[in-house]
This record gives structure tokens, C-alpha cells and sequence, in this order.
């Protein structure tokens, strides 16, 4: 399962996960309303910090299962459940985690819990179940890059996209995070 090289088609399958769990392009209306209540976003700081914790938790998480004596097989089932949640929350358009605005907007909400949330993190080990750790760390990297990018533009991206367009960006990376879950899930029970 977990193959030691550099893939470039598990580059690509993790990056396009990430990229559709952390739905930073999702989020830019709430990164914009973050942006006015605060007046400014550290876009390289948030980025920086989400980096830290994704890999952290690639390489902890697993020690840390193993402490309270959970296999990554169970972790990512529980994974593939809340990716599932996440994935209908974007194609059904309601909210069941509901996030809490800080005083410190680059880190909490930003970094954490909106980029590297408990669905990235969970994402992230239950990839490592099936992914090179280190295409697994070049995808995240490649996101991050994207994060901060897309941090730096909000405004012009949401006078690009509007409202429709990232409605229907959201819903689109939605519908694929619906066939991921049931992947991982379909490929840690044995169905």
C-alpha cells in the first residue's frame, strides 16, 4: 500500500484531496469577512503555521494513535465518515461545524482550524494509509503555496469567480469529496 518513492500520479491524487478538503477557494468568503473584521490577514504566517501542523500531525498522529491504541485503518474509516460530512455540507449548502472568531485571525481561525481543520487532519492520515509520506508532504507544501496565494488575492478572486462561480466551485469539489470518503472507506473495510 504505502510505496517508498516519489510518484507523481500520488503527487497529484494527494494534492487534489488537500486541495479539496482545505477548499480554500470555498472559503474565501469567509476569509474576506475575516479580512474586514480585522482590517489585515497574515496570509504568510497562516499559511506557515498550516504547513507546521499538517506535518506535525502527519508524523505525531500516527505515534499518538498508537499511544491510545487505534490502527490507521480505524482512524482513516473515522476519516472517510467526516470527509463524507464535509463533502455534504459543500454540496448541500448547511453548516454542521460551526467555527469561533479569534482576535488572532492568521492563526485561530485561519491557520487553524479553517486551512489544517480536524477534516485536513484526519485526510492526512488516512492518505498516509494509502501514499508515500513524502508525496504526501510535497502535496501538502503544493497546497499551502496555492493557500497563500489565493490568501494574498481574496478580493480580486471573489470580483472573478462571484458568488455563483464559487458556489459552484464549492459544490464541484464537493461531489469529489463524496468519492474520496467512500474510497477510503470502500479501501479500509474490504468492501
Amino acid at each position: 500500500m504505502n510505496n517508498h518513492y516519489f510518484s507523481f500520479n500520488q503527487i497529484l491524487s494527494v494534492t487534489m484531496i488537500l486541495f479539496a478538503i482545505i477548499d480554500i477557494l470555498g472559503s474565501i468568503p469567509v476569509v474576506i469577512s475575516l479580512r474586514r473584521k480585522a482590517g489585515h490577514i497574515q496570509s504568510e504566517k497562516a499559511s506557515v503555521v498550516a504547513l507546521i501542523i499538517m506535518i506535525l500531525f502527519l508524523f505525531a498522529g500516527e505515534a499518538l494513535l498508537k499511544i491510545i491504541g487505534i490502527d490507521i485503518s480505524s482512524f482513516a474509516i473515522a476519516g472517510s465518515i467526516v470527509i463524507f460530512i464535509i463533502a455534504m455540507e459543500m454540496v448541500l449548502g448547511f453548516d454542521l461545524f460551526k467555527e469561533e472568531v479569534s482576535e488572532s485571525l492568521s492563526i485561530i481561525p485561519l491557520a487553524f482550524p479553517l486551512i489544517a481543520g480536524s477534516g485536513t487532519l484526519t485526510t492526512l492520515l488516512s492518505l498516509k494509509s494509502e501514499y508515500a509520506t513524502q508525496n504526501i508532504i510535497i502535496g501538502i507544501i503544493v497546497n499551502m503555496i496555492f493557500v497563500y496565494v489565493v490568501l494574498k488575492n481574496t478580493l480580486r478572486l471573489e470580483k472573478l469567480f462571484g458568488t455563483t462561480g464559487l458556489n459552484i466551485l464549492r459544490k464541484a469539489f464537493g461531489i469529489i469529496l463524496l468519492a474520496i470518503a467512500i474510497k477510503l472507506f470502500r479501501n479500509n473495510t474490504g468492501l
